[in-house]
């Protein structure tokens, strides 16, 4: 049996910390390095990770800046833990299968389904199987093949991915998908950022952020709303010190306050070692969730007032007439609002926000910053189109030092729906497939995730293929969604270590071993390298640098290519072997379909990569009038009935995605305990429930439909007033499947509605 031992919850409660990082980070990253490899491999993923022409960091999407802005150790703790993770030398063997059975697997904990280590040859479930058995790579294949033939539709597949992938493997995957003849590709950008990517594109014509890192540096003001930068992407903090030491501000909003907000300390400077680091957060709005939409509104009419008193001085009217519009009925609509509503729905005082005008008004460049805060709420189209009216008032798109920055969490996730990782691609990347590979796509649009979490449910989809993440814990309503992959005819992942995933199977059920970032990537033509695209739209190469886990390990590449031509045959002439033989190939088909990318494998191989551009920094605005757009947007308030509390999911700092790395939370003096609800001290004091008590969560939706989690341990925390929070992935379960965002269809992890019940 393994001697990693699954270590539930044994909670103990410390203060919060009120700085991040430091050499206690450091400490912590190497540790658990050490923990997973050796020495020798520790060092070279770390001198290797984020440097040009080494390995590109799988842990989040935050950009590297130039070769020559690059620390030798350009990386962060949860950075550090997930490259070693990954460079891990325990293994998952097929005697592991015969020991566990699924039914077994099925109970273990995320935590100790990762620490198996990585997998290393494929396996397959049968149908009646309660465990995994070796299968052969080309049985593998024609079992795939087969059963995506044997389908009454293409419709009836399903194609996910995260977003670890790579461009030229989410290049292949959404060409294959396409000339198999579905467009049902859903992703995980479907359950964050979905909602940027919906108010972005309508209001300038771009679902991209706008800014670079030196816009960040050279900030004179810098929002950061509904994330939290020193758990979520630590990387930004070193920005945001350099925002600090130009000489510009940060405000920061959110229900929690966070350590990395507070104060950071540099481990790559002397003052962040031995001195006090860096205040980052010049102000702090702890905001009620959902609170957002109002607190933008309420300072769009306030810059509206200012100007209204000395004409000239406040917006941008140059940059509004020439390249917005909308302007009368956003501004008619602004100045409505109700400042009784605005205090109620945010919990802020007057005098806060007006503060935040202030300092508004005395910056002449501004970013705003966000995250899922703003995207998983049901209004959170609403709201991040609001933020762009906020930047359209005083010109801060397209000039220097301003723009919109949502910071995406995967590190290629961007990337992935570049490469055309979307159920609803325009018609124009469609001609280009066309016009490059010979056969019609698709046009009728396929399913996100949550649609497809239904197809399955209802018995419309049949076939699930993940590359990458954890489909079944990545999602919402657990229940639902496991039993909803249980009426699949086949259920496969291409995966590089064990997760619940491959414990929830269809009738038949595939592992399929994928290589690594960190890992050689050798074929037919030679050592291979990939490439990814990171928040700020900067393209780079990603390099492997220690042998592969296993000598039955395929590239994510390989397999893609391998079964699509098991799966099309002769009928549609695309060169499969020659992309798994030679990735270069790949590239220069995308340099002639995805607009940016032109001569890709040339400028790819310049230092640091390029960046690719964005029309709204160019006054290039691809709406429905050809300019920026400014919205009207209800107001609208999330609020909880009498008794109950809005949650919000969030992810404890020792923990990857759907993964921790640990039991702990120590940002939050959390220890040894994940299923934790942080709550308000005078919430817990009215509802009766003392604190360390044990609860159940109980979601509450239309009708009086119930969801629970259960024996969850209550801390009292410094909450909003009226709010709490809990952990993903073990909370999904609260969140229905039909509780999603207005247009995007995102999930609302950030505004669920919950009681608390006492347990005994």
């Amino acid at each position: 049996m393994s001697s990693i031992e699954d270590p539930g919850d044994d909670l103990s409660v410390t203060s919060p910390k009120t700085w991040a990082t430091g050499v206690p980070a450091v400490a912590h990253a190497l540790r658990y390095s050490l923990g997973q490899t050796s020495v020798r491999r520790t060092a070279l993923t770390l001198l290797n990770v984020n440097q040009d022409k080494g390995i590109d960091c799988p842990g989040c999407a935050w950009p590297d800046g130039g070769p020559k802005q690059r620390h030798l150790n350009e990386y962060c703790e949860n950075g550090a833990k997930h490259i070693n993770d990954e460079a891990t030398t325990r293994r998952v063997t097929a005697d592991f299968f015969a020991r566990h059975s699924i039914s077994e697997l099925a109970v273990k904990s995320d935590y100790w389904l990762n620490q198996q280590g990585r997998l290393t040859e494929p396996m397959v479930k049968r149908p009646g199987a309660e465990h995994y058995e070796p299968i052969g790579w080309d049985e593998a294949f024609d079992l795939l093949a087969e059963e995506l033939r044997g389908l009454g539709s293409p419709d009836e597949a399903l194609f996910y991915t995260s977003g670890r992938l790579n461009n030229e493997a989410a290049f292949l995957l959404q060409l294959f998908a396409r000339a198999f003849g579905t467009n049902n590709l859903p992703d995980c950008s479907n359950m964050c950022h979905e909602s940027s990517g919906s108010a972005m594109s309508e209001t300038l014509g771009v679902g991209k952020g706008t800014v670079s890192l030196d816009d960040l540096h050279n900030a004179d003001l810098v929002f950061v709303v509904g994330q939290n930068p020193g758990t979520n992407h630590p990387r930004m903090l070193s920005a945001l010190e350099e925002t600090k030491r130009n000489g510009g501000q940060v405000v920061a909003v959110n229900p929690l306050p966070e350590a990395g907000l507070l104060r950071f300390k540099n481990p790559q400077k002397v003052r962040g070692v031995i001195g006090r680091g860096t205040a980052i957060a010049d102000q702090f709005l702890q905001i009620r969730p959902g609170g957002d939409l109002a607190l933008f509104q309420a300072l769009n009419a306030l810059l509206l007032e200012a100007e209204d008193a000395a004409p000239g001085t406040v917006l941008d009217r140059a940059f509004i007439d020439e390249h917005t519009s909308g302007f009368e009925e956003f501004a008619e609509h602004a100045r409505e609002i109700g400042w009784e509503d605005v205090l109620a729905a945010t919990g802020l005082r007057r005098e806060e926000i007006e503060e935040v005008r202030d300092r508004v008004l005395r910056s002449e460049r501004i970013i705003v910053c966000w995250a899922m805060g703003l995207t998983q709420h049901k209004h959170g189209v609403p709201t991040i189109r609001e933020v762009v009216n906020f930047l359209l008032l005083r010109g801060n798109i397209g000039k220097p030092g301003a723009g919109a920055c949502p910071v995406r969490g995967h590190s290629n996730v961007q990337g992935d729906r570049t490469m055309g990782i979307w159920e609803r691609m325009p018609q124009e990347f469609l001609d280009a497939l066309e016009a490059e590979f010979g056969f019609t796509p698709p046009a009728k649009h396929g399913w996100d995730s949550v649609d497809s979490i239904r197809a399955m449910r209802d018995g419309r989809a049949r076939f699930f293929l993940g590359v990458a993440g954890n489909f079944v814990r990545a999602t919402p309503d657990s229940d639902v969604t496991e039993q909803a992959m249980r009426n699949c005819r086949i259920t496969a992942h291409i995966s590089t270590k064990l997760n619940r995933s491959h414990a929830v199977c269809g009738e038949i059920a595939l592992i399929l071993p994928t290589l690594g970032r960190s890992d050689r990537d050798v074929q037919a033509t030679g050592e291979q390298f990939v490439t990814v695209e990171d928040s700020m739209s900067e393209v780079h190469a990603s390099r492997g640098r220690l042998e592969p886990a296993s000598p039955a390990l395929l590239s994510e590449v390989a397999i893609v290519c391998r079964l699509a031509r098991r799966t099309l045959g002769d009928g549609v002439a695309i060169p499969w072997e020659e992309f798994e033989a030679d990735y270069g190939r790949i590239r220069d088909r995308i340099s002639r379909v995805v607009p940016g990318f032109e001569d890709f494998n040339a400028r790819v191989a310049e230092p640091g990569g390029f960046r690719l551009p964005n029309p709204a920094n160019h006054g290039r605005f691809r709406t429905a009038s050809g300019k920026a757009t400014f919205t009207r947007n209800e107001f609208t308030m999330l609020a909880a009935p009498a008794g109950h509390l809005v949650l919000q999911t969030l992810r404890s700092h020792d923990q990857w995605n759907t993964i921790p790395y640990a039991m702990d939370d120590r940002y939050r003096g959390i220890h040894g305990a994940r299923r934790v609800v942080l709550v308000n001290p005078a919430d817990l004091e009215a509802l009766g429930i003392a604190d360390r008590s044990e609860v159940d969560l109980v979601s509450v939706w239309h009708g009086g439909e119930e969801r629970r989690a259960e024996s969850f341990r209550v801390v009292a925390y410094p909450t909003t007033p009226g709010s709490a929070a809990a952990y993903y992935p073990e909370t999904n379960v609260l969140v229905p499947l039909d509780s999603v965002a207005d247009i995007s269809n995102t999930p609302t992890s950030k505004g669920i509605v919950v009681r608390l019940e006492q347990v005994g």
